[in-house]
């Protein structure tokens, strides 16, 4: 199968008006120049269009095993593409957990079946997630995972970690932290500040998470490991960060669309679409988090795209679960206001949703190559739309963003070689 896109535009500091065409064949890119004189067994024109490497998105919830009233392998990945993501890393918490060889197994299973695009799935560092019994990190780092986290708690104790650590360390691979001392969560539902007392509900304290932090980088040095932070939310955090950087530990960082977006004057009401852990913090927590980004102490961008059923986020911050999905908004929303408004380019972004995750963690991905997978995203840059929760292929409709106005839409998603998302099929 010869697939041929023509008439795109290459994404160059140099000249973003230059034209090319990138031919694909068994699933990879074969040949990529400015005019490939060959017969295709398909042909798209681009119209112009940025073609770009598909997106990676690093730390998503799929729900399935055991969540399929929230997300399913399929929904997810059908949202994934639609959003121009073409790898994602599917967090553990799920039923059951996969944290162990016969679950993970399973797991991969039901993704060779369902998925849209390719997922890389976790595995848990502690059986059930429960942060009392480690897993076998050095046989499961055989069965293809991506690497290991509990995400969604905090690994409570430093001797757990460092166990744990020094396992990851020894296979290669990652120890991927939710930072959270529950010792100092106190029972909170949003950011512990100004608006919480307004709203009468109890907070988080920043404290919570840096502290964490500061724990898990000496333990990182001492271990050998490469750690890696979900969802920075605090400027105490990036601090932290970027001291053990400049430290020489092997520590990096993501931060979401939503908390480099917004911040906790946002939440007016007891609206549980605006609840996620961590919360919105600050709006020097927000501001701090654009220029951590921005000077590398924060690596890229991942959505923590977390599908709630709508009676659950109906309950109102005290009952409703945590998170909000991300997967189909991302790109558009960044690009509305981050690169619009001057804070970041356009190279800069893509960049933190490409290259920098793949160079993070060592993937063949986020790159526009001859000889590798062929992981496309179309963008065009002009295209404005109003986000409709209820047009989201998402089962989930919990976000913040419902009617928000934004430029820049993904219109064809493709996954090593097949057309995972083409935006006039789906209209």
């Amino acid at each position: 199968m010869k697939l041929l896109l023509k008439n795109a535009k290459r994404l160059s500091s140099a000249s973003e008006e230059e034209t090319y065409e990138v031919l694909i064949i068994d699933n990879k890119i074969a040949e990529v120049g400015e005019c490939l004189e060959v017969t295709a067994d398909q042909t798209i024109d681009c119209e112009g269009n940025l073609l770009l490497p598909g997106f990676i998105d690093v730390h998503i919830h799929l729900r399935e095993p055991g969540g399929e009233h929230k997300e399913t392998i399929k929904t997810g990945t059908k949202a994934a593409a639609r959003g121009g993501f073409t790898t994602v890393c599917a967090m553990p918490n799920t039923n059951p957990v996969p944290d162990d060889v016969q679950s993970v197994h399973s797991l991969l299973e039901k993704i060779q079946l369902e998925a849209e695009v390719r997922v890389l799935p976790y595995a848990a560092i502690t059986k059930g997630l429960q942060g009392t019994e480690i897993t076998e990190i050095s046989k499961l780092s055989q069965e293809g995972v991506f690497a290991f986290t509990d995400d969604g708690v905090g690994i409570q104790t430093a001797d757990f970690m460092l166990q744990a650590m020094k396992q990851a360390a020894a296979t290669g691979k990652a120890i991927v932290a939710h930072c959270e001392d529950n010792s100092i969560v106190y029972g909170g539902v949003m950011h512990d500040g100004e608006v919480s007392k307004e709203l009468g509900l109890p907070g988080i304290p920043s404290l919570s998470e840096s502290v964490q932090i500061a724990r898990d980088v000496l333990l990182a040095e001492a271990a050998g490991c490469h750690y890696h932070v979900c969802h920075v939310s605090t400027k105490e955090s990036v601090r932290v960060i970027r001291d053990a950087k400049k430290a020489g530990i092997h520590v990096t960082a993501e931060v979401t669309p939503h908390h480099l977006l917004l911040d906790e004057t946002a939440v007016k009401e007891d609206n549980a679409n605006y609840k996620m852990n961590p919360p919105l913090r600050a709006v020097a927590d927000k501001e701090a988090l654009l220029a951590g980004l921005l000077d590398g102490t924060i690596d890229f961008i991942a959505t923590d795209h977390a599908p709630h059923a709508e009676d659950e986020k109906a309950k109102g911050f005290q009952d409703a679960p945590f998170g909000i999905v991300g997967l189909e908004t991302a790109f558009s929303l960044l690009y509305t206001h981050l690169v619009q408004t001057e804070k970041c380019s356009l190279q800069q972004l893509v960049g933190w949703l490409t290259v920098r995750p793949a160079e993070v963690f060592n993937l063949p991905y986020g790159k526009i190559a001859e000889g590798i997978a062929a992981d496309l995203t179309l963008v065009d840059l002009k295209k404005q739309n109003k986000i409709n929760k209820n047009s989201f292929f998402s089962k989930g409709k919990n976000t913040p963003f419902h009617e928000w106005e934004v430029q820049g839409v993904p219109v064809l998603t493709i996954s090593e070689g097949k057309i995972a998302y083409k935006e006039d099929e789906h209209e």
